[in-house]
């Protein structure tokens, strides 16, 4: 059927009327007009899916990326950068608005420092386009799950991506090196992942393969080598991943050349990012984030923090500048050794990290937090673990989040728990896509 979109709703979901229902539509555009397939239809609401775009409304624009009308990765750089700011800022406060969480300041939308350009790190997926046709490297198509769009001109990643990515593709060609099949689970050739840092220009690249064949990529080494660059390749992987998920498992590598990770800077501290790092992937977003945090904490001297959630350790470091202790509390080990190097590399004495899951080591640690700051993945918080957190009492805490839906859920537990939110601030990591980060800042209602 065709509809008018009316409205949208946290993250870039269409709602269109007809007769008594709602339609929500996945990436649709206020003012759109589309012809949609229903998808679901239950008594209260239903589901569609875009078909074709009928009409556009009068702000969309051209798209910088060639790949734009195909490609799986970008959904918004038809729309001017300005007003996909305007539509996150809206979205984000329609979610406070429907909580009915009120009283705070909204302190506005801090934008990507890049517009393009700014990815530190890309995925890219051996494939096929169409059934039995070439090999391709790329991106998944809209929509599509087995189709791999070949991708020459990445926007949103600095154009050594897309050398590298030729260079590397042709190369497979040139050796007929068979990509792996997902619906067969046969073949070789799996994912290439590409890592930069920004402050030392420096490049990582990561092949990803089966162990069904064996190849030695060490000649494509030397032609990378030589190619024109603006930064430089200071590492070159091959890492064996036979697991049947849709996903780069680590399974054992080889580094073929130079080291297996490269060094960024953040607000002056260095961080070594591995191949399989968990790492923000707008870096120079990244600083105006802890920036955000590191004003929303304020005068820290002499207190114990907790950093809940904490990942290989970014902002744990941040805030230790600032404090007299920090406990860093994150489930995946492999994120705690990173967080470990990183303490060292810095200097920094005044952590201590944790492996497990928060629910379960915030009651193992003796030291009481003065504040605490909470990071958690996109699922939000936990009700075991957010009881545990309200029932500290700490007059603040800092709520780091890249889902504003799930971050509502807990504010609305510790608002009822005597808590308030004070002041509200997004940072934009993610132009181009309906994803923005979040930032509250909550004390204790009674003070």
């Amino acid at each position: 059927m065709e509809v008018l979109i009316e409205d949208t709703k946290y993250p870039s979901i269409g709602i269109a009327k007809v007769e008594d229902k709602t339609i929500e539509i996945k990436n649709a555009l206020l003012g759109e007009k589309v012809l949609v397939r229903i998808t679901k239809n239950r008594a209260e609401k239903a589901e569609g899916k875009i078909l074709e775009v009928l009409q556009y409304p009068e702000e969309v624009i051209e798209p910088l990326c060639p790949h734009f009308k195909e490609c799986g990765g970008c959904t918004h750089q038809h729309i001017p950068y300005e007003i996909q700011l305007l539509q996150k800022e809206r979205e984000v406060l329609k979610l406070f608005e429907d909580a009915d969480i009120k009283g705070f300041k909204y302190e506005g939308i801090e934008k990507s420092p890049l517009e393009f350009e700014y990815r530190n790190k890309m995925e890219f997926t051996f494939g096929n386009l169409t059934k039995d046709g070439e090999m391709t490297l790329g991106m998944h198509q809209s929509g599509k799950f087995y189709n791999i769009l070949p991708i020459e001109q990445c926007k949103i990643a600095d154009n050594d991506y897309n050398i590298l990515l030729k260079t590397i593709s042709d190369y497979c060609s040139r050796k007929e090196l068979p990509f792996y099949n997902k619906m067969n689970h046969k073949g070789y050739l799996r994912y290439l992942v590409i890592r930069k840092s920004f402050r030392r220009k420096e490049l990582l690249v990561n092949i990803i393969t089966t162990s069904q064949l064996e190849h030695d990529f060490r000649d494509i080494v030397d032609e990378l080598l030589k190619l024109n660059l603006n930064n430089t390749l200071v590492g070159f992987l091959h890492t064996k991943n036979d697991s049947l998920s849709d996903a780069v498992i680590n399974e054992g590598y080889d580094v073929l050349y130079g080291r297996d990770y490269i060094v960024e800077e953040i607000l002056g501290l260095k961080f070594k990012i591995s191949a399989f790092s968990f790492f923000q992937t707008n870096s120079l977003g990244a600083e105006k984030l802890y920036s955000v945090v590191q004003e929303y904490l304020g005068d820290a001297k002499g207190k114990v923090i907790y950093d809940l959630y904490c990942g290989t350790g970014t902002i744990t470091q941040i805030v230790s500048q600032k404090a007299d202790k920090v406990y860093g509390i994150e489930l995946i080990g492999e994120a705690i050794e990173a967080a470990k190097e990183n303490v060292k590399l810095n200097n920094i004495d005044n952590i201590e990290f944790i492996v497990g899951d928060v629910g379960e080591k915030l009651k193992e640690i003796e030291e009481k937090p003065d504040l605490i700051i909470i990071d958690p993945p996109r699922p939000g918080v936990g009700p075991k673990a957010l009881k545990q957190i309200i029932d500290y009492g700490v007059s603040q805490m800092i709520y780091v989040s890249c889902n504003p839906k799930t971050l509502v859920e807990n504010l609305k537990d510790m608002i009822k728990a005597g808590y308030k939110v004070e002041r509200i601030r997004l940072v934009d990591m993610f132009p181009h896509t309906s994803h923005v980060e979040t930032i509250a800042r909550i004390q204790r209602a009674d003070i």
